[in-house]
C-alpha cells in the first residue's frame, strides 16, 4: 500500500513539472506599433493619406470632386478662395500631391498638400477653416572637398568618390573655356571644394556651388575660384590662382543658333533704304523671339527706341569696348543695369528699318566701329591693382586647402 502511495505521489509530481515547463515555453505576444510617419507638418497615423500625381486635364476642382468637403463646403466656392494664395493654374503635370482623408469619414478631406519640389509645397488646409500656406522643407548647407583620380569617365570618377555625377556639368561649366572635358584622360586629377544642399539634414538635394577648384589635365594645373568683381552681379566670375579670368571677355555672337546675313562691310545696298551705304554692324538671322544675349560684361549705357534702330539696347563693357543690339522685339533691361556676359538682354524682332527678324550687332573700340569678327578678342579683362589684392587675399586660404589635400591625397 505504501509502496502505491509513493509511486502515486511521484507520478503526479512529473506531471506538474512538465506543466510548469509546458508554461514556461509558452511564447509571449509581442504587439506590433504602427511607425509614426510625420511630413508636411502631418502625423499619417491620424488620417487616411492617398498619394496621387497630377495628370492630363486635372484642376482643383476635379480633385476636389472627388470627395466630400468639411462643413458642406462647395468645390467652386474653395477654389474662389484658395485662388490668391494657390493659383489653380499653377499646377503641373507629373507633380506630387497627398490628399489627408478623415479616418472616422474616410470620404471627407482633410487637406490637400501639392509638392511644387522636393523643397517647396503648399497645403490647402480645411480642419478649422480653409486656410493656404506655402511652405519649405528645412534645408542646411553642408561643405567638403572632394579629390580624385580620373579612372573611367568624369561621371563615374565623382560617384565613386561619393560625389554628385551632376558636379561634373558644373565643372565643365567652370572650365569651358580652358578644358575640353571630352578629352580629359586615366591620370588627370582634380580636387573642388563645394557646398551641397540636404532637406531636413538627411536626404541629399545636390550641390549648391563650388567654392574652388583645382584640376590638373594633361600634366597643366587649373585652378578656379568664382569671385564677384562687381557686387551688382548676379553670378560670380571664375579666376585663376593669379587673378586672371578663365574666360574670354566676349563671347562670339550674341545668339546661341544663328546664321550670318550681313557681314559689317563699307559700302553695302541697305535693303529698306535702297541705297548703298556703310553697315556697320553684323545681321545674325534667327526666329523673332529668340533670346539676345550681351556679349561681355558691362553696365547698359541706352536702352530705348528709334526709328533706325527699333528698340536697341547698348553695353559699355570698359574704357575701350562697347557693343549694341538693334531691331529687338521686346528689351529686357534698364540703362544703368549691371549685366553679365552671357545675359539675356532682349529678344530678336525685326523692328526700325529691318526686312526680317534679326539682330544687327555692332562693336565700338575706342569710340570706333569696328568689325569683331576680324578683331583678336582680349580674355577676360584684367583685375585693377586693388581689386586684384583683395582677391588674392581672399583665395589664399582656399587655395592653401585645395593644395594640403592634394599633397594628402596624393603621396609621391
Amino acid at each position: 500500500m505504501l509502496r502505491y502511495l509513493a509511486l502515486l505521489l511521484l507520478i503526479t509530481t512529473i506531471v506538474a513539472c512538465d506543466k510548469k515547463e509546458e508554461k514556461k515555453e509558452v511564447p509571449k505576444k509581442v504587439e506590433k506599433k504602427e511607425p509614426i510617419i510625420k511630413e508636411y507638418g502631418f502625423i499619417f497615423n491620424n488620417y487616411k493619406v492617398v498619394r496621387d500625381t497630377i495628370k492630363s486635364g486635372d484642376n482643383l476642382g476635379l480633385i476636389f470632386d472627388k470627395y466630400k468637403l468639411p462643413d458642406s463646403l462647395r468645390t467652386f466656392d474653395v477654389v474662389e478662395k484658395v485662388k490668391d494664395s494657390f493659383n489653380p493654374r499653377m499646377i503641373k503635370i507629373g507633380k506630387p500631391y497627398l490628399l489627408f482623408l478623415d479616418k472616422n469619414k474616410p470620404n471627407e478631406l482633410q487637406a490637400l498638400v501639392y509638392v511644387k519640389n522636393p523643397i517647396e509645397y503648399a497645403v490647402i488646409d480645411f480642419r478649422d477653416s480653409i486656410h493656404v500656406s506655402n511652405k519649405r522643407k528645412t534645408t542646411s548647407l553642408k561643405r567638403r572637398t572632394i579629390a580624385a583620380e580620373i579612372e573611367g569617365s568624369f561621371s563615374e570618377t565623382l560617384a565613386n568618390a561619393g560625389a554628385s555625377p551632376a558636379l561634373a556639368s558644373r565643372l565643365a561649366k567652370v572650365y569651358e573655356y580652358s578644358i575640353d572635358f571630352f578629352k580629359i584622360q586615366k591620370g588627370d586629377k582634380f580636387c573642388a571644394t563645394i557646398y551641397e544642399r540636404f532637406i531636413e539634414d538627411s536626404i541629399y538635394a545636390g550641390v549648391e556651388s563650388v567654392e574652388s577648384t583645382y584640376f590638373q589635365h594633361r600634366g597643366k594645373v587649373f585652378y578656379a575660384f568664382p569671385y564677384k568683381l562687381n557686387p551688382d552681379q548676379n553670378l560670380p566670375d571664375y579666376y585663376d590662382e593669379n587673378g586672371n579670368g578663365l574666360k574670354s571677355m566676349f563671347l562670339k555672337a550674341p545668339l546661341d543658333y544663328f546664321r550670318i546675313s550681313s557681314r559689317f562691310s563699307g559700302r553695302r545696298f541697305h535693303p529698306v533704304q535702297k541705297r548703298w551705304k556703310a553697315h556697320n554692324g553684323t545681321d545674325y538671322a534667327a526666329a523673332t523671339g529668340t533670346p539676345i544675349k550681351t556679349t561681355a560684361s558691362g553696365v547698359v549705357e541706352r536702352a530705348g527706341y528709334t526709328s533706325g534702330n527699333g528698340n536697341y539696347v547698348k553695353v559699355r563693357h570698359n574704357g575701350t569696348y562697347s557693343t549694341q543690339y538693334l531691331h529687338m522685339s521686346k528689351i529686357l533691361v534698364k540703362k544703368g543695369q549691371y549685366v553679365t556676359q552671357g545675359q539675356v538682354i532682349g529678344k530678336v524682332g525685326s523692328t526700325g528699318l529691318a526686312t526680317g527678324p534679326h539682330v544687327c550687332y555692332r562693336f565700338w573700340k575706342n569710340g570706333v566701329q569696328v568689325d569683331p569678327l576680324r578683331l583678336q578678342l582680349p580674355s577676360a579683362e584684367p583685375m585693377k591693382k586693388e581689386a586684384k589684392e583683395q582677391y588674392l587675399k581672399y583665395i589664399e586660404p582656399l587655395k592653401k586647402e585645395l593644395d594640403s589635400v592634394m599633397t594628402t591625397k596624393f603621396k609621391e
